[in-house]
């Protein structure tokens, strides 16, 4: 065995996604659909891992440690560049689109149920093929398993559910590109141009240039400091009552709280070139960590019936996207980002839609309602909506 430290890890995050550019620069198909830098890089690094264990049984592990505190600090710069009165002005379009991915919900758990009825399997099995780990992700994924092991029986519910969940990312990482191309190709679509939209160098621009200082960046990562410690006390506070939440979703609450805090106090400005800079760093370096250390071989366990039933909700999110959130969200250029974002989280978690997104809007153009709309949707309203759709699906008989 070869295991890694954490600073070992680190590097090769970081050489990750050097590899990731260096492909894309190389391989134009890549370039076309518009596969993120990390979902290339960390793929390839996980195939790798993967060869070496079955070949020369060789088994390289990764130290995770710093993978929760990326992902973490990512949603806390999503919090702080969330300003409550940009947020008012795509207020429509995020109810809109909210209720888009509540059918999206709807639809993969009917799926996934009907699916398992039909190739002789436990309704139960195809529940948790749907929201609970494609939408939901590898923490939704755990978390309901174990509920689905102790109240249902569902024998190894937690390797199922993080096999779901890896499947899921992948995919999501893989068809969001692909999907918004087709429809930006298909009908010819460019971004709105006008000035406070094509002027943005936010989260829609991670290679732009930003005039920052040592103070601000320093004075960012307080910050960022400031919303992991209490929101994670926070979410720890929740736990256990009708409240709880999971800890990003408290983490992300706080950044809105202290961003838009600020803003109504006068008391200090928070430098939005310094978040999203920072919040770029943690994101990339969170997705190459979670890639590259996919335990791939975990794919192979699954049953034929279920990895039937996960092939068909990728088709059939591809498909939504399309003729769905598309449609539905303006069938203009926003509305083809959303649906590259809508892939990313619908399958995998709202990183990996913030990172589809960026792979179009650097081929495309900048997309600003996208980057208003999917992150708070994604990190703050999914689980909720999430949890009351799948309470509401297990009131229905599971067995037989």
């Amino acid at each position: 065995m070869v295991s890694l430290d954490t600073l070992e890890t680190l590097m090769a995050a970081s050489l990750v996604l050097v590899l990731g550019r260096q492909i894309l620069a190389r391989i134009s198909i890549l370039r076309t659909y518009s596969i993120p830098e990390p979902v290339v890089g960390g793929l390839l690094i996980a195939l790798l891992v993967f060869a070496l264990r079955n070949t020369l049984q060789i088994d390289v592990r990764f130290d995770t440690t710093l993978q929760v505190p990326l992902m973490l600090s990512f949603f806390a710069t999503i919090g702080l560049n969330a300003n409550l009165a940009s947020l008012k002005a795509g207020g429509r379009s995020l109810i809109v689109f909210l209720g888009v991915v509540v059918g999206l919900l709807v639809m993969q758990n009917v799926l996934g149920i009907g699916l398992a009825w039909a190739l002789g399997q436990e309704r139960i099995l195809g529940l948790l093929g749907a929201s609970v780990t494609l939408s939901g992700g590898h923490g939704t994924g755990a978390a309901w398993a174990k509920v689905f092991a102790e109240r249902h029986g569902l024998q190894a519910a937690t390797e199922i559910a993080i096999a779901c969940a890896t499947f899921g990312l992948i995919l999501g990482g893989l068809i969001g590109g692909p999907v918004a191309r087709f429809l930006v190709t298909r009908y010819g679509l460019a971004p709105n141009r006008e000035p406070d939209v094509a002027d943005t160098t936010g989260f829609e621009q991670p290679k732009a240039v930003r005039a920052i200082t040592a103070d601000a960046v320093i004075e960012t990562v307080a910050l960022i400091a400031v919303c992991l410690a209490v929101g994670s006390a926070l979410a720890s506070w929740l736990t256990g009552t009708a409240l709880e939440l999971p800890p990003f979703v408290c983490v992300l609450f706080v950044g809105i709280m202290l961003r838009n805090g600020f803003a109504v106090t006068d008391w200090y400005q928070v430098s939005e070139l310094a978040v999203s800079l920072l919040g770029n760093v943690s994101l990339a370096l969170f997705l190459a960590i979670a890639l590259m250390s996919l335990r791939l071989g975990d794919l192979a366990s699954l049953a034929l019936p279920l990895f039937a039933i996960l092939v068909v909700q990728a088709i059939a999110m591809a498909g939504y996207a399309i003729f769905v959130t598309f449609r539905v969200m303006g069938r203009n250029y926003d509305a083809a980002v959303l649906a590259a974002g809508h892939c990313g989280f619908g399958l995998g978690a709202t990183p990996t839609a913030i990172a589809n997104m960026q792979a179009i809007t650097e081929r495309f153009g900048p997309s600003h309602l996208a980057f208003l709309v999917v992150p708070m949707v994604g990190a703050f309203f999914i689980d909720i909506a999430n949890a009351i759709v799948i309470k509401l699906f297990l009131l229905l008989p599971m067995y037989g």
